[in-house]
Protein backbone atom coordinates (compact mmCIF):
# COMPACT_ATOMS: atom_id res chain seq x y z
CA UNK A 1 0.00 0.00 0.00
CA UNK A 2 1.39 3.26 -1.40
CA UNK A 3 0.33 6.27 0.76
CA UNK A 4 -0.27 6.67 4.49
CA UNK A 5 -2.88 8.95 4.15
CA UNK A 6 -6.59 8.07 5.90
CA UNK A 7 -7.79 6.29 2.63
CA UNK A 8 -4.36 4.34 2.34
CA UNK A 9 -4.29 3.17 6.01
CA UNK A 10 -8.03 2.64 5.81
CA UNK A 11 -7.45 -0.09 2.85
CA UNK A 12 -4.61 -1.33 4.23
CA UNK A 13 -6.46 -2.74 7.84
CA UNK A 14 -9.40 -4.15 5.13
CA UNK A 15 -6.60 -5.65 3.67
CA UNK A 16 -5.16 -6.71 6.69
CA UNK A 17 -8.48 -8.10 8.52
CA UNK A 18 -9.27 -10.03 4.88
CA UNK A 19 -5.95 -12.19 5.80
CA UNK A 20 -3.48 -10.00 3.41
CA UNK A 21 0.10 -9.04 5.20
CA UNK A 22 0.35 -5.43 3.79
CA UNK A 23 3.29 -3.43 3.92
CA UNK A 24 1.96 0.28 4.20
CA UNK A 25 4.43 3.07 2.69
CA UNK A 26 5.00 6.66 3.52
CA UNK A 27 7.81 8.83 2.45
CA UNK A 28 7.57 10.39 5.97
CA UNK A 29 9.91 8.49 7.94
CA UNK A 30 8.57 10.57 11.27
CA UNK A 31 5.24 9.54 10.28
CA UNK A 32 5.80 5.86 9.74
CA UNK A 33 7.99 5.58 12.75
CA UNK A 34 4.64 7.03 14.64
CA UNK A 35 2.87 4.29 12.85
CA UNK A 36 4.92 1.90 14.36
CA UNK A 37 5.32 3.22 17.72
CA UNK A 38 1.20 3.78 18.32
CA UNK A 39 -0.21 0.92 15.76
CA UNK A 40 -2.46 3.01 14.20
CA UNK A 41 -2.69 6.25 12.56
CA UNK A 42 -4.05 8.36 15.20
CA UNK A 43 -3.42 11.62 13.02
CA UNK A 44 -6.04 10.30 10.40
CA UNK A 45 -8.02 7.35 11.73
CA UNK A 46 -7.91 7.72 15.58
CA UNK A 47 -8.34 4.69 17.89
CA UNK A 48 -8.65 2.13 14.65
CA UNK A 49 -5.74 -0.20 15.73
CA UNK A 50 -3.79 -1.68 13.04
CA UNK A 51 -3.80 -5.26 12.53
CA UNK A 52 -0.58 -7.69 13.24
CA UNK A 53 -0.32 -8.30 9.59
CA UNK A 54 0.47 -4.31 9.09
CA UNK A 55 3.68 -3.58 8.20
CA UNK A 56 4.32 0.37 8.02
CA UNK A 57 7.69 1.19 6.29
CA UNK A 58 9.33 4.23 4.78
CA UNK A 59 11.47 2.04 2.57
CA UNK A 60 9.87 1.77 -1.26
CA UNK A 61 12.29 -0.93 -2.32
CA UNK A 62 11.21 -3.09 0.81
CA UNK A 63 7.32 -1.92 0.73
CA UNK A 64 7.01 -3.60 -3.10
CA UNK A 65 9.13 -6.38 -3.37
CA UNK A 66 7.80 -9.49 -3.71
CA UNK A 67 3.92 -8.13 -3.58
CA UNK A 68 1.35 -9.60 -5.85
CA UNK A 69 0.10 -6.78 -5.98
CA UNK A 70 0.72 -3.03 -5.45
CA UNK A 71 -2.06 -0.49 -4.52
CA UNK A 72 -2.00 3.07 -4.67
CA UNK A 73 -3.80 5.85 -2.79
CA UNK A 74 -1.67 8.80 -2.75
CA UNK A 75 -2.35 12.29 -3.87
CA UNK A 76 -2.76 12.73 -7.71
CA UNK A 77 -0.24 15.25 -7.77
CA UNK A 78 2.02 13.17 -6.43
CA UNK A 79 0.83 9.99 -8.47
CA UNK A 80 3.21 10.13 -11.34
CA UNK A 81 6.17 10.33 -9.07
CA UNK A 82 5.37 7.33 -7.17
CA UNK A 83 5.05 5.28 -9.93
CA UNK A 84 8.06 6.34 -11.19
CA UNK A 85 10.26 5.58 -8.14
CA UNK A 86 8.48 2.21 -7.86
CA UNK A 87 8.96 1.21 -11.45
CA UNK A 88 12.23 0.21 -11.19
CA UNK A 89 11.99 -2.09 -8.12
CA UNK A 90 8.31 -4.02 -9.05
CA UNK A 91 8.35 -7.72 -9.70
CA UNK A 92 7.91 -8.81 -12.94
CA UNK A 93 4.57 -10.61 -11.90
CA UNK A 94 3.61 -8.08 -9.62
CA UNK A 95 0.02 -5.97 -10.83
CA UNK A 96 -0.41 -2.50 -9.90
CA UNK A 97 -4.11 -0.56 -8.52
CA UNK A 98 -4.83 2.67 -7.47
CA UNK A 99 -7.37 4.45 -5.39
CA UNK A 100 -6.41 7.49 -5.89
CA UNK A 101 -9.15 10.53 -7.86
CA UNK A 102 -8.04 12.99 -10.04
CA UNK A 103 -6.04 14.02 -12.17
CA UNK A 104 -2.85 14.82 -13.30
CA UNK A 105 -2.31 18.44 -12.31
CA UNK A 106 -1.45 20.23 -15.48
CA UNK A 107 -1.99 17.87 -18.13
CA UNK A 108 -5.64 17.17 -17.40
CA UNK A 109 -4.91 13.39 -18.06
CA UNK A 110 -6.62 10.77 -16.77
CA UNK A 111 -4.66 8.85 -13.72
CA UNK A 112 -4.55 5.34 -16.11
CA UNK A 113 -2.89 7.59 -19.19
CA UNK A 114 -0.49 8.30 -16.66
CA UNK A 115 -0.07 4.93 -15.73
CA UNK A 116 0.39 3.98 -19.03
CA UNK A 117 2.65 6.24 -19.94
CA UNK A 118 5.11 5.17 -17.19
CA UNK A 119 4.54 0.98 -16.62
CA UNK A 120 3.44 0.27 -20.33
CA UNK A 121 1.82 -2.94 -20.67
CA UNK A 122 2.12 -4.08 -16.70
CA UNK A 123 -1.64 -4.94 -16.08
CA UNK A 124 -3.56 -2.21 -13.78
CA UNK A 125 -6.72 -0.95 -12.36
CA UNK A 126 -8.72 1.51 -10.46
CA UNK A 127 -10.51 1.37 -7.01
CA UNK A 128 -12.63 3.69 -7.03
CA UNK A 129 -16.63 4.50 -4.97
CA UNK A 130 -18.54 6.02 -2.14
CA UNK A 131 -16.30 5.30 0.54
CA UNK A 132 -15.35 7.53 3.81
CA UNK A 133 -12.43 6.52 4.84
CA UNK A 134 -13.22 6.07 8.97
CA UNK A 135 -16.11 3.84 7.86
CA UNK A 136 -14.04 1.48 5.99
CA UNK A 137 -11.22 1.56 8.76
CA UNK A 138 -14.30 1.10 11.50
CA UNK A 139 -16.28 -2.37 9.31
CA UNK A 140 -19.21 -0.27 8.42
CA UNK A 141 -20.81 -1.71 5.28
CA UNK A 142 -19.81 0.04 2.35
CA UNK A 143 -19.58 -1.16 -1.59
CA UNK A 144 -17.04 0.05 -4.60
CA UNK A 145 -16.11 -0.89 -7.97
CA UNK A 146 -12.78 -1.99 -9.28
CA UNK A 147 -12.55 -1.46 -12.72
CA UNK A 148 -9.76 -2.88 -15.22
CA UNK A 149 -8.80 -4.08 -19.00
CA UNK A 150 -8.07 -7.50 -17.65
CA UNK A 151 -10.83 -8.92 -16.12
CA UNK A 152 -9.08 -11.81 -14.31
CA UNK A 153 -7.13 -8.97 -12.57
CA UNK A 154 -10.52 -6.76 -11.49
CA UNK A 155 -11.88 -9.71 -10.06
CA UNK A 156 -8.73 -10.73 -8.37
CA UNK A 157 -8.73 -7.34 -6.69
CA UNK A 158 -12.22 -6.98 -6.24
CA UNK A 159 -11.62 -10.28 -3.74
CA UNK A 160 -8.52 -8.62 -1.79
CA UNK A 161 -11.37 -6.39 -1.04
CA UNK A 162 -14.46 -8.46 -0.55
CA UNK A 163 -15.79 -9.28 3.07
CA UNK A 164 -18.89 -9.94 4.90
CA UNK A 165 -19.09 -5.55 5.41
CA UNK A 166 -17.15 -4.59 2.10
CA UNK A 167 -18.90 -5.31 -1.29
CA UNK A 168 -16.48 -5.15 -4.44
CA UNK A 169 -18.07 -5.24 -8.38
CA UNK A 170 -15.94 -5.37 -11.09
CA UNK A 171 -16.09 -3.61 -14.45
CA UNK A 172 -13.72 -2.65 -17.26
CA UNK A 173 -14.59 0.80 -17.62
CA UNK A 174 -11.57 2.57 -16.39
CA UNK A 175 -12.23 5.68 -18.11
CA UNK A 176 -15.97 5.73 -16.68
CA UNK A 177 -14.99 5.07 -13.03
CA UNK A 178 -12.24 7.28 -13.23
CA UNK A 179 -14.14 10.47 -14.12
CA UNK A 180 -17.00 9.60 -11.91
CA UNK A 181 -14.49 9.71 -8.94
CA UNK A 182 -12.58 12.70 -10.24
CA UNK A 183 -15.46 15.20 -11.23
CA UNK A 184 -17.88 14.48 -8.16
CA UNK A 185 -15.17 16.72 -5.43
CA UNK A 186 -16.09 19.48 -8.08
CA UNK A 187 -19.35 18.92 -7.23
CA UNK A 188 -19.46 18.53 -3.57
CA UNK A 189 -17.71 21.94 -3.27
CA UNK A 190 -20.42 23.39 -5.45
CA UNK A 191 -22.63 21.76 -2.88
CA UNK A 192 -21.23 22.87 0.22
CA UNK A 193 -21.19 26.98 -1.28
CA UNK A 194 -24.71 26.27 -1.70
CA UNK A 195 -25.39 24.77 1.76
CA UNK A 196 -23.14 27.25 3.42
CA UNK A 197 -24.94 29.75 1.95
CA UNK A 198 -28.49 28.57 3.42
CA UNK A 199 -30.08 27.93 -0.33
CA UNK A 200 -31.50 24.84 1.42
CA UNK A 201 -32.35 21.48 0.18
CA UNK A 202 -33.58 21.89 -2.67
CA UNK A 203 -30.51 23.85 -4.36
CA UNK A 204 -28.87 20.87 -3.38
CA UNK A 205 -30.71 18.15 -4.49
CA UNK A 206 -30.22 20.54 -7.90
CA UNK A 207 -26.99 20.40 -7.93
CA UNK A 208 -26.26 17.02 -7.34
CA UNK A 209 -28.61 16.33 -10.24
CA UNK A 210 -27.04 18.90 -12.74
CA UNK A 211 -23.74 18.05 -11.63
CA UNK A 212 -24.22 14.46 -12.58
CA UNK A 213 -25.35 15.77 -16.38
CA UNK A 214 -22.24 17.48 -16.25
CA UNK A 215 -19.89 14.33 -15.43
CA UNK A 216 -21.96 12.27 -17.71
CA UNK A 217 -21.15 14.89 -20.62
CA UNK A 218 -17.45 14.80 -20.17
CA UNK A 219 -17.04 10.44 -19.31
CA UNK A 220 -19.64 10.15 -22.42
CA UNK A 221 -17.61 12.20 -25.20
CA UNK A 222 -14.07 10.67 -23.40
CA UNK A 223 -15.64 6.69 -24.08
CA UNK A 224 -16.94 6.32 -20.78
CA UNK A 225 -20.12 4.63 -20.12
CA UNK A 226 -23.88 5.49 -18.71
CA UNK A 227 -24.32 2.46 -16.32
CA UNK A 228 -20.52 3.33 -15.05
CA UNK A 229 -21.30 6.95 -14.47
CA UNK A 230 -24.40 6.33 -12.84
CA UNK A 231 -23.27 3.37 -10.83
CA UNK A 232 -21.80 3.31 -7.42
CA UNK A 233 -18.39 5.13 -8.91
CA UNK A 234 -20.48 7.62 -10.63
CA UNK A 235 -23.77 8.75 -9.05
CA UNK A 236 -22.67 6.67 -6.19
CA UNK A 237 -19.85 8.84 -4.99
CA UNK A 238 -21.17 11.91 -5.73
CA UNK A 239 -24.55 12.31 -3.38
CA UNK A 240 -21.74 10.39 -0.94
CA UNK A 241 -19.25 13.58 -1.26
CA UNK A 242 -22.18 16.08 -1.89
CA UNK A 243 -24.26 15.30 1.32
CA UNK A 244 -21.70 14.36 4.30
CA UNK A 245 -19.57 16.74 5.89
CA UNK A 246 -16.60 13.97 6.11
CA UNK A 247 -16.53 14.93 2.83
CA UNK A 248 -12.99 17.11 2.78
CA UNK A 249 -14.27 18.86 -0.53
CA UNK A 250 -18.15 19.48 0.61
CA UNK A 251 -16.21 21.25 4.21
CA UNK A 252 -13.89 23.61 1.73
CA UNK A 253 -16.77 24.67 0.20
CA UNK A 254 -18.88 25.74 3.29
CA UNK A 255 -16.01 27.31 4.76
CA UNK A 256 -15.63 29.53 1.43
CA UNK A 257 -19.31 30.29 1.93
CA UNK A 258 -18.57 31.35 5.54
CA UNK A 259 -16.11 33.93 3.62
CA UNK A 260 -13.42 32.47 4.49
CA UNK A 261 -9.78 32.56 2.16
CA UNK A 262 -8.92 29.36 0.09
CA UNK A 263 -5.52 29.18 1.49
CA UNK A 264 -7.80 29.20 5.20
CA UNK A 265 -9.96 27.08 4.54
CA UNK A 266 -7.13 24.46 3.17
CA UNK A 267 -5.10 24.77 5.90
CA UNK A 268 -8.14 24.77 8.12
CA UNK A 269 -8.83 21.31 6.62
CA UNK A 270 -5.01 20.04 6.98
CA UNK A 271 -5.58 17.08 4.42
CA UNK A 272 -5.63 16.82 0.65
CA UNK A 273 -8.54 18.41 -1.25
CA UNK A 274 -8.81 17.05 -4.87
CA UNK A 275 -11.22 18.91 -5.71
CA UNK A 276 -9.44 21.91 -5.92
CA UNK A 277 -7.14 21.10 -8.62
CA UNK A 278 -9.22 18.77 -10.31
CA UNK A 279 -11.40 21.51 -10.93
CA UNK A 280 -8.97 23.34 -12.68
CA UNK A 281 -7.93 19.95 -14.44
CA UNK A 282 -11.62 19.16 -15.56
CA UNK A 283 -12.54 22.82 -17.20
CA UNK A 284 -9.57 22.31 -19.24
CA UNK A 285 -10.14 19.39 -20.19
CA UNK A 286 -14.22 20.60 -21.29
CA UNK A 287 -13.35 23.20 -22.78
CA UNK A 288 -10.91 21.58 -25.01
CA UNK A 289 -13.65 19.15 -26.05
CA UNK A 290 -16.32 21.50 -26.15
CA UNK A 291 -18.33 19.92 -23.08
CA UNK A 292 -20.57 21.91 -21.46
CA UNK A 293 -19.79 21.88 -17.32
CA UNK A 294 -21.27 25.20 -16.03
CA UNK A 295 -20.91 24.17 -12.25
CA UNK A 296 -17.64 23.57 -12.90
CA UNK A 297 -16.77 26.69 -14.57
CA UNK A 298 -18.60 28.76 -11.84
CA UNK A 299 -16.56 26.75 -8.99
CA UNK A 300 -13.17 27.44 -11.12
CA UNK A 301 -14.46 31.03 -10.83
CA UNK A 302 -14.65 31.26 -7.14
CA UNK A 303 -11.78 28.86 -6.34
CA UNK A 304 -9.31 31.23 -8.96
CA UNK A 305 -10.66 33.88 -9.96
CA UNK A 306 -12.15 35.12 -6.82
CA UNK A 307 -15.34 35.17 -7.40
CA UNK A 308 -17.85 35.50 -4.36
CA UNK A 309 -19.84 32.46 -3.57
CA UNK A 310 -22.85 34.34 -3.65
CA UNK A 311 -22.45 35.50 -7.20
CA UNK A 312 -21.56 32.18 -8.21
CA UNK A 313 -24.63 30.37 -7.04
CA UNK A 314 -26.80 33.56 -8.48
CA UNK A 315 -24.81 32.86 -12.05
CA UNK A 316 -25.80 29.39 -11.89
CA UNK A 317 -29.42 29.94 -11.26
CA UNK A 318 -30.00 32.71 -13.68
CA UNK A 319 -28.97 30.52 -16.23
CA UNK A 320 -31.60 30.72 -19.60
CA UNK A 321 -34.23 27.71 -19.42
CA UNK A 322 -33.36 24.62 -21.62
CA UNK A 323 -34.55 21.31 -22.23
CA UNK A 324 -33.62 19.17 -19.58
CA UNK A 325 -31.87 16.29 -21.41
CA UNK A 326 -29.60 19.17 -22.75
Amino acid sequence: MLGAGSWGSALAILLCRNGAEVRLWSHLPQQVELLRLKRENREYLPSIKFPAALVPTADLASAVAGANEVLVAVPSHAFRDVLQAAKPLLDAHTTLSWATKGLQPGTGKLLHEVADEILGGRSTAVVSGPSFAMEVARGLPTALTVASRSSSHASRMAGYLHSESFRAYTSNDITGLEIGGASKNIMAIAAGIADGLGFGANTRAALITRGLAEIMRLGLALGGRPETLMGLGGLGDLVLTCTDDQSRNRRLGLALARGNSLEAALQTIGQEVEGVATTKAVRRLSLGMRVEMPITEQTYRVLYDGLPPETAVRALLERRPKQESS
